[in-house]
């Protein structure tokens, strides 16, 4: 990447410019369908020559595939179908012309693909496709037993090789092999008598560090020169925990994630046993993500804290990649700029540009022209230029904690109350909401309302600490949380406090209905999507409960108590909810059943406010289906209209 910048500053103020600045367009109402329709395209990956695409493709009702596109001309050049509700996990090219596979299911648009354990290997033509690993078939050669497989590393060599992570149905220890996608065939090179971990190569393919974590959720490290003896490794200080990421060019030293006292992780490069850690990256208020790495030998250049609106620190600035990373930056200071993948020669970026209003597209920048073109587009019906402002923002919580929320603001909104949709986000715990473009939010300001989105104490993204906080909180300090934040946008003159509705999906569903059970004098209508509503329901149904660490998550978040668990269902405090309900649920959710939903809708009959219900047949934890979600966000529209305005 050694040529001048100086031709991509020409080539980007001819293509680009309008991206630099958004215009002030008057508010306009888009579509429904165009919030409705589900991306078509994920997780693209560039190939090591840069001559290929590989990308994850939605083709609408559950349907997933993997396309290839040849760049020069973005011709098609395979589709590899995926059985039906099956999409991609991970996507890896494990050679200039061949990629493997990792597949996953998805149980619903609120989840993330869980992995299936299957791996399959093809080449960018489609060609030569193998099963490699999985349940279904039985590598007998290799000695290995059905089981699952996850996708650990490629090889550096760049040869058909990569790194699978096998797990058995009954794990006692993790192994680690290297698999020729070709054969195919499988070498053992790493094995621990500890289930669960996942393992850190070095350059030399010499597996060296393993970590997770156990049922109890405690942080586990190991360190081993061979892959074959291992010893459990303490932390390089007194209360800290270091996780190892990725080795340096020369192999020397260790990239790593560090947490002192369980709060905000740091990336650091330290010695091999994690000490002397030299800070790059780190901020006292939230963890570190978006790190930008180079092409080979991939090593990170800079990185960011994920609180507020996202600030890259370059820790490498000499690098090429560096230098021409902040070049974009600096053309398009109202994006985010990042780059997914770089060729190993330099020559080819594959760039990701989004921002709060933008959900984002893909470019290709070619060194060899200094031309940067748009391959793929994540939303064809968006706008940015009618999208909201998203404002991150800091508050005192009312006991003290420091707690961060983003107001959604509609455009040309500053100066005026608006009617206001708090909107708490799934999970609750390792989930955050952040700056980037947000569906819900930016569907609900096109209509008028502002938006508060607060991540409470619980949420991810601050260290395990302040996630802990909401441990057992469920119904009552997090609930305070978004009470606290709703009055920050009264205070700051935004929201108007006599038309407020919650609406969140999952444990933002389950809020919903707390808010309006704990607040009934504040809360005008309320609105619930796939939630979990009766606490002790969930040892008895859902998928949470099927595993051992499903199982210990229940008992450290929500805890045992029956008498907790029905102070703090919202379908035992129905009596209290006074504000219009409006309930929808998938039929086949998996992870809160629709049983959560029905003894909700009658809990609320019995205490004489039947809710609006929406039951959506064939549908699981959030919707597949884009005319679904179509006709969800038109009935979520007119409810909101017809109890706190527009």
């Amino acid at each position: 990447m050694g040529r001048g910048w100086r031709g991509l500053v020409l080539l980007l103020a001819g293509t680009l410019a309008g991206m630099a600045a958004v215009p002030s367009t008057q508010a306009q109402a888009l579509p429904v369908e165009a919030f409705a329709k589900a991306s078509p395209f994920s997780m693209p990956r560039l190939s090591p020559g840069g001559d290929y695409l590989a990308l994850s493709t939605d083709f609408g009702q559950g349907n997933h595939a993997v396309q290839v596109l040849r760049l020069s001309d973005m011709k098609r050049m395979a589709v590899l179908r995926l059985p039906r509700y099956e999409s991609p996990f991970q996507i890896v090219w494990v050679g200039d012309g061949r990629l493997v596979v990792a597949k996953g299911r998805k149980y619903g648009s609120l989840e993330k693909p869980l992995p299936t354990g299957e791996i399959i290997a093809s080449d960018f033509d489609g060609q030569n496709q193998r099963y490699i690993y999985g349940y279904e078939q039985q590598n007998a050669a290799a000695g290995l037993d059905r089981g699952f497989g996850y996708i650990e590393g490629v090889a550096e060599s760049n040869d058909g090789r990569f790194y699978m992570r096998q797990l058995k149905r009954d794990p006692t220890s993790s192994m680690l092999y290297v698999v020729d996608t070709q054969r195919p065939t499988f070498k053992l090179i790493a094995d621990i008598n500890v289930p669960q971990l996942e393992f850190v190569i070095d350059r030399n393919g010499v597996a060296r560090y393993a970590w997770g974590r156990d049922e109890a959720d405690a942080h586990l490290l190991y360190r081993s020169d061979d892959g074959r003896r291992w010893q459990p490794l303490p932390p390089p200080q007194a209360g800290s925990v270091w996780t190892p990421l990725s080795f340096s060019a020369d192999n020397t030293h260790v990239y790593g994630a560090l947490s002192r006292a369980e709060g905000p992780s740091q990336l650091v490069l330290s010695d091999l046993d994690g000490g002397n850690a030299e800070v790059l990256v780190g901020d006292g208020f939230s963890s570190v993500g978006l790190t930008q790495w180079t092409g080979y030998p991939s090593v990170p250049f800079a990185a960011a804290p994920q609180g507020g609106r996202p600030q890259l620190v370059y820790f490498d600035p000499g690098r090429p990649e560096a230098e021409l990373h902040r070049t974009l930056a600096g053309l398009l200071p109202q994006q985010h700029v990042s780059f997914v993948d770089v060729s190993r020669n330099g020559q080819v970026v594959l760039v990701h540009i989004a921002s709060d209003r933008d959900p984002g597209s893909w470019y290709v920048l070619k060194r060899s022209t200094n031309k940067l073109e748009k391959v793929l587009v994540a939303r064809e019906g968006i706008d940015p230029a009618l999208m909201a402002e998203r404002r991150p923002l800091r508050f005192k919580a009312s006991d003290g904690v420091e707690l961060e929320a983003v107001l959604t603001i509609p455009r040309d909104g500053d100066g005026r109350r608006h009617p206001v949709v708090v909107l708490p986000h799934g999970g609750p715990h390792g989930v955050s909401d952040d700056w980037f473009y947000d569906t819900d939010a930016q569907f609900l300001a096109n209509r008028g309302y502002l938006v508060v989105q607060v991540n409470y104490r619980g949420s991810g993204g601050r260290g395990r600490a302040f996630e802990r906080l909401g441990y057992l909180q469920w119904g009552t300090r997090i609930q305070q949380d978004l009470l606290d934040g709703l009055d920050h946008a009264v205070a700051a003159g935004l929201a108007d406090p006599q038309r407020v509705c919650a609406y969140g999906a999952s444990f933002g569903a389950y809020s919903a209905m707390m808010l309006a059970a704990r607040a009934p004098e504040r809360i005008r209508c309320a609105v619930g999507l796939a939630g979990v509503y009766d606490l002790k329901m969930m040892y008895r149904k859902g998928d949470i409960k099927d595993s051992a660490y499903g199982r210990n998550y229940l008992e450290r978040v929500i805890g045992r108590s029956d008498d907790e668990l029905l102070a703090n269902s919202p379908a035992n405090l129905a009596a209290r909810i006074k504000a219009p309900v409006l309930l929808v649920h998938g039929e086949r959710d998996e992870r809160t059943p629709i049983a959560q939903a029905n003894a909700m809708r009658a809990a609320l009959v019995a205490a004489g406010n039947a809710p609006r219900w929406m039951a959506v047949a064939g549908e699981g934890h959030g919707f597949y289906n884009d005319d679904n979600s179509t006709a969800f966000y038109r009935a979520l529209e007119a409810f909101l209209r017809e109890h706190i305005g527009s």
